[in-house]
């Protein structure tokens, strides 16, 4: 049945957010209805805002979230009522070109209804409150008090993880930990860069430790958050605004780069230090990303060397598989999440909470419902 719920929505890019009811429509038969209880701010939120990520509007935001299963559809199969869950924002269809090469991020129906802002059957789960169209962002939408998602979407995790942690784990810390775990090829004792330490670059400095790494570069031009990082795993830092991070690169290899790069600061100079940074022979992973408009320029003969580079947006993501495991990982004491946490705050002061992350005043802000 249809229900009423407060939502967050952007009604124009540059705009503030609005709080306002809207209205939850009823679930498919392989659905299930989520209660919100902790969602992350995440800058793909702020690029839509901010229109360098365009969507069709108005629309609810936020898609890294947790939360406790209250309706299950008749033929949803894995999860229960009470459940609690990390939502994923990658549904896929498991037999297209791409899921029958093990790349559910490049799912054919995916990536044709992801840029419509709706559900992954191609209809929208929301509407306006006097039932107008309204879309969800990246098959959730949940800066909501409620989201509806197939099955697929909501994978169980250990209630013994809080919900503000465990929300981390649904974009920022899958990104980063998967990008050094799933994605790059970190051998036990190598030397691994990361550029950029918000969210998804500390959670790549946790994944390079998991992994094994021998040193952990990380880099940055804020000295408390390379401070953070080096609570989490960094063993040397970087300021890019006083240190040549390419010199320090070669220095700790006698010459030669390192091993891995992994860059998450999203920036043209980041991805031309990335390609400047890595040995021949190495890895270049980006998990930062830019408006998809821009070009980016570099060195072509830094390119060269049989370097290896490779673009990941969910950190070779796996949900089921891969959710499970970093929320054991945090509860087990191996994964750091709490640091992330800058503040938790209302739903009423979301719009605050991406001045913040505009500002780089914050890691990870979390809605607490």
């Amino acid at each position: 049945m249809s229900f009423e719920m407060r939502a967050a929505v952007l009604h124009a890019p540059r705009t503030p957010l609005t709080i306002e009811n809207i209205g939850g429509l009823p679930l498919t038969s392989n659905d299930v209805t989520v209660r919100i209880k902790a969602a992350g701010l995440c800058h793909t939120d702020l690029e839509v805002i901010e229109g360098s990520l365009r969507y069709p509007m108005p629309i609810v935001l936020g898609h890294e979230a947790a939360g406790v299963v209250e309706e299950v559809g008749p033929q949803a199969k894995g999860v229960a009522v009470g459940d609690h869950v990390i939502l994923s924002w990658n549904p896929h269809c498991g037999h297209c070109f791409y899921c029958d090469r093990e790349l559910p991020i490049l799912c054919e129906t995916y990536l044709a209804e992801g840029p419509k802002a709706v559900a992954f059957d191609g209809e929208s789960r929301v509407s306006l409150s006097d039932g107008g169209d309204l879309r969800q962002l990246m098959f959730l939408g949940a800066f909501a008090e409620y989201c509806v998602v197939p099955a697929q979407q909501a994978i169980v995790v250990p209630k013994e993880i809080p919900f503000d942690r465990a929300c981390l784990i649904g974009c920022g810390v899958m990104t980063g930990v998967g990008g050094a775990l799933n994605v790059a090829s970190i051998e036990y004792g190598s030397v691994v860069m990361v550029i950029g330490c918000g969210a998804v670059g500390l959670s790549a400095v946790q994944g390079a430790r998991l992994a094994g790494a021998g040193e952990i570069i990380a880099v940055d031009l804020d000295d408390a958050k390379l401070a953070l990082a080096a609570k989490l795993g960094a063993t040397t830092l970087v300021n890019a605004k006083r240190d040549d991070v390419v010199a320090i690169a070669k220095g700790k290899t006698a010459g030669r780069g390192v091993d891995t790069v992994l860059e998450a600061a999203g920036s043209p100079v980041a991805f031309g230090l990335s390609v400047e940074a890595v040995r021949p022979g190495g890895e270049v992973i980006w998990l930062g990303k830019t408006d998809v408009t821009s070009e980016v320029a570099f060195r072509w003969g830094a390119l060269m060397g049989e370097k290896r580079i490779r673009r990941s947006s969910y950190g070779g993501a796996r949900p089921a598989r891969d959710f499970p495991m970093l929320a054991r990982a945090y509860l087990d004491g191996k994964l750091f999440l709490d640091e992330l946490i800058t503040r938790h705050i209302k739903l009423d002061e979301i719009n605050d909470g991406f001045a913040a992350l505009k500002a780089g005043e914050a890691i990870r802000s979390v809605v607490m419902f």
